[in-house]
């Protein structure tokens, strides 16, 4: 039943037969409905909510109550309507509210450069990461902390990488000589074309190009860049208001995902990253409200996932095959050769705290906002290359040498899918996706 159908029938049955709603099976969803009726729920469930995750493998939602929630008789209201809207109810001991609060425990008495934490609805637990900067005082400290939470609330493990922002000097999106990945094409507050990408990117440089000492193609909203702190992300606004900014992203080898709409993250969520870096690549989310002590300060407010990662591929779009924007890539250990731990900002609290949407920029938006200087704006070539669609087929091409750069410039091909071919980098890049099976994965537009 898809989500917003779900939470339809949540409050009209409200006062529907009790005994009939009582223990009904579960129902099976996609993985975006279930991702939007989880925080219906949460709405919904109030204190008694603790959590919720995704069985992929089931298709099923599961709704995390705390334990003793379920009073005898029919009297429980909210635990029928959360069954009647098709999820698992699973009773736990920990609450949401009580995550929360070990969390704010560990940020008071153990951030610690190196280490991360976030809430696993699977283990009703708080999972904290110490990367292999993290020994002797600062384990000690990391670990006892944990310890006083006590066993039924947190778990520990240490990571073989070293948790870091993925920014590296190189190609891709430029800013001096610092490489990033763009995110999602956007429209700002003012009805002008921009995109998001991470806030270190954007406390780091300005403006950013599509060529490594070539003309600025966007300009940092400084008011936007967050990083460290409640978030990592920013706003870049195109230089020209006439870019035409497509809402897709460009998976190289001729395809593309559309994005229709900007969705949450939940645990068991599969979703595929795009990065300047390494191309193509999916996973699964595997906490929220995640903690990340970069050596550059603390940073709340991610998502955890095991997707891989490597410097260059920050500020790359995390979305689903469906279409769904879910973030931005911010950082993490490891590479795509060993796996490891990737933090990545919510793209709705990305949206929330800009004032921008996402959808095509330039084609209405920035014909109001520029006296119709965006109509049929693409038609000249590269400006139109940046954000999901562009941008990302340039990095993802490994623009190595000056022929694999899409769309850059007045030589562009002025089309996000031309990317993937061009020059012999561009070739390689091709190779790579096929090899992560891109269609077997079922991305595809």
């Amino acid at each position: 039943m898809a989500a917003l159908g779900a939470a339809a029938l949540i409050l009209p049955n409200a006062m529907a037969s009790q005994t009939d709603a009582k223990g009904a099976a579960p129902k099976t969803l996609a993985a975006s409905d279930a991702s939007d009726l989880a925080s219906q729920l949460q709405d919904l469930l109030g204190d008694a909510f603790a959590g919720a995750y995704y069985d992929s493998g089931e298709q099923r939602l599961i709704i995390n109550v705390i334990d003793g929630l379920q009073i005898e008789g029919d009297d429980n209201n909210v635990i029928i309507q959360a069954q009647e809207a098709g999820a698992e109810v699973r009773e736990v001991e920990n609450s949401w509210s009580e995550l929360l609060k070990g969390a704010a425990t560990l940020k008071e008495e153990a951030t610690v450069p190196g280490t991360a934490w976030a809430i696993d609805p699977r283990t009703n637990k708080l999972q904290v990461t110490a990367d292999s900067t993290v020994t002797g005082e600062n384990w000690d400290t990391i670990e006892s902390t944990v310890k006083s939470l006590g066993a039924d609330m947190a778990t520990i493990k240490k990571s073989a990488g070293t948790f870091k922002p993925f920014l590296e000097g190189g190609d891709a999106i430029f800013g001096g000589g610092a490489r990033c990945s763009a995110g999602f094409n956007v429209v700002n507050a003012e009805g002008a074309p921009a995109f998001l990408t991470a806030g270190h990117c954007g406390v780091a440089e300005a403006e950013w190009s599509e060529e490594e000492g070539g003309a600025p193609i966007g300009t940092v909203d400084a008011a936007t860049a967050t990083f460290p702190g409640a978030g990592d992300f920013a706003l870049v606004d195109y230089n020209d208001p006439a870019t035409q900014a497509a809402s897709t992203v460009d998976l190289g080898n001729g395809q593309t995902v559309d994005i229709t709409a900007a969705g949450e993250a939940a645990v068991g969520l599969q979703v595929f990253r795009m990065g300047s870096t390494t191309g193509l690549a999916d996973g699964q989310v595997t906490g929220l409200e995640a903690t990340v002590n970069y050596p550059e300060g603390t940073v709340t407010g991610l998502i955890q996932t095991n997707v891989c990662a490597e410097p260059g591929d920050s500020g790359g779009s995390l979305f689903t095959e469906d279409g769904q924007a879910i973030g931005l890539t911010s950082g993490g250990s490891g590479d795509c050769t060993v796996g490891g731990e990737t933090f990545f900002q919510p793209v709705t609290t990305a949206l929330a705290a800009t004032g921008a949407t996402l959808g095509d920029a330039g084609a209405g938006a920035g014909e109001e906002a520029d006296g119709g200087a965006a109509a049929g704006a693409g038609e000249e070539g590269g400006a139109a290359a940046a954000g999901a669609g562009e941008e990302e087929g340039a990095a993802a091409a490994g623009a190595g040498d000056e022929g694999a750069v899409a769309g850059a410039g007045d030589e562009g091909a002025g089309d996000a899918g031309a990317a993937a071919g061009a020059g012999e980098a561009g070739q390689e890049h091709e190779q790579g996706v096929e090899e992560q099976g891109v269609e077997e994965q079922g991305v595809q537009q």
